[in-house]
């Protein structure tokens, strides 16, 4: 038998093929992609997890990576020296210097500073990349750059807050006692300010007298930078104990009623008396026994004199042997005097309406007067008082609605000064750091 092949048939079969060849074709090299890309993907996830980032660096500060290529120049401006010219003494180019300046303008005033050091960063071409001047620990000024251009900014310094309890015992004089402590003059004249309207401690203070006081202390690393807020104090004395306890920016007694009075105690802060009030005294220069009805503050030449109370100026000028004078009127029949001024305060004219602690003048020895001291007198009506022994109304008490939070922060602190328990933290929210006891 004879088989016959049609092969036009077959002719379309094996086109068939082909074209089943090539998609399988098309289709093994779209799987290879695939696979290739993921392979890939995998790959460079697995190095970026591994590869460390590059290190950061803040804004406009040259970059750790490079530090060691950057040059630095080191100089110190003397007090009163302009930094221009502190500046051209290390031969910084005039460019980088009015760059600097400029940029700094508005944030220190050039007429007032007080000295400090600087350091210049240059880089490998020689061109300006930073500018950092300390002024004091926490006064700290920097020119960055900042892609095409350089900003200017104080550093803000991060500072711990610690609350410590000072205790000390007069022995001479409260400068002494506070010294004694470990403290400083600036914690002296905040404590004295506080208790002015209760103590005059040129008169009232005695051997023997204590005092504590609950502060804040702000230290940057180790190094102690100021006095913050302070919380309490309280000063015992031969007669009488008082206490002063902060709540919402004033200080208040055990009662509640404010420390703050009509009058101060003194029109000074601390300077040693020359002469108390005495109805008969040989006067220095005239000689015989005469009526001397104020005290004599004894002061170098220039030291402010205090308004004691809110008041309006009656006279000011020259008047006999009192020299320069002042004399205020007060509220209840009050007029005080102060005598033998070098100069008086600025904007002080017959009729201007004063405040308490506004400056009127400044310690002399005009007129009748054998040194430099402030004449303080006190008259009431037109008789003159003795102003060591006159006594003010108290203050003004807080009122009923404040009076529940009030008592609660008073018992809180008054166990810390007693020590009768711990300071939290969470009484005083301005503090942040440790409670310290000294």
């Amino acid at each position: 038998m004879t088989i016959e092949f049609d092969f036009k048939r077959l002719r379309p079969s094996r086109l068939r093929m082909r074209r089943i060849q090539t998609k399988r074709r098309r289709w093994l090299l779209a799987g290879g992609i695939v696979v290739g890309l993921s392979v890939l993907s995998v790959f460079l996830f697995l190095s970026a997890q591994t590869t460390p980032p590059p290190a950061a660096s803040s804004k406009g500060n040259p970059p750790e990576t490079k530090a060691a290529e950057y040059r630095m120049i080191e100089g110190k401006v003397e007090a009163g020296k302009p930094l221009y010219e502190s500046l051209s003494d290390k031969k910084i180019p005039t460019r980088w210097i009015e760059l600097i300046i400029a940029k700094l303008q508005p944030h220190l005033d050039f007429k007032k500073m007080k000295g400090g050091t600087y350091r210049v960063f240059v880089d490998d071409r020689e061109e300006l990349v930073r500018f950092v001047y300390e002024e004091g620990p926490v006064e700290i000024y920097e020119v960055t750059k900042d892609g095409a251009d350089f900003v200017a900014q104080r550093v803000n310094v991060p500072l711990e807050t610690q609350i410590v309890k000072v205790t000390g015992e007069i022995q001479s004089s409260l400068f002494e006692a506070m010294e004694t402590a470990g403290e400083q003059d600036t914690l002296t004249l905040a404590f004295a300010e506080i208790l002015a309207w209760e103590i005059d401690f040129y008169m009232d203070v005695r051997e023997g007298d204590r005092f504590r006081i609950i502060v804040e202390k702000l230290y940057k690393g180790k190094e102690f930078i100021d006095y913050g807020t302070i919380h309490a104090v309280t000063y015992a004395g031969q007669e009488r104990t008082i206490t002063g306890i902060r709540y919402r920016d004033d200080y208040y007694d055990e009662n509640g009623r404010s420390l703050k009075r009509a009058f101060l105690k003194s029109p000074l802060r601390f300077n040693r008396i020359s002469s108390r009030f005495s109805r008969s005294r040989r006067h220095p220069i005239l000689g015989g026994l005469r009526p001397h009805y104020g005290v004599d503050y004894a002061a170098p030449v220039g030291t402010p004199v205090w308004a004691v109370g809110d008041g309006k100026v009656v006279s000011y000028g020259w008047n006999g042997g009192y020299g320069k004078q002042v004399v205020l009127r007060h509220m209840n029949g009050y007029m005080t005097h102060y005598g033998h001024l070098s100069r008086f305060g600025p904007g002080i004219r017959n009729g201007k309406q004063v405040d308490q602690k506004q400056v009127i003048g400044y310690v002399g020895s005009t007129g009748l007067s054998t040194g430099p001291h402030l004449d303080y007198r006190l008259a009431k009506d037109g008789q003159f008082r003795n102003p060591l022994k006159e006594t003010f109304s108290t203050g003004i008490p807080i009122s009923q609605g404040e009076m529940d939070l009030f008592l609660r922060r008073r018992d809180e602190v008054l166990a810390w000064l007693r020590g009768d328990s711990n300071l939290s933290q969470g009484s005083v929210p301005s503090a942040q750091g440790k409670t310290v006891e000294r």
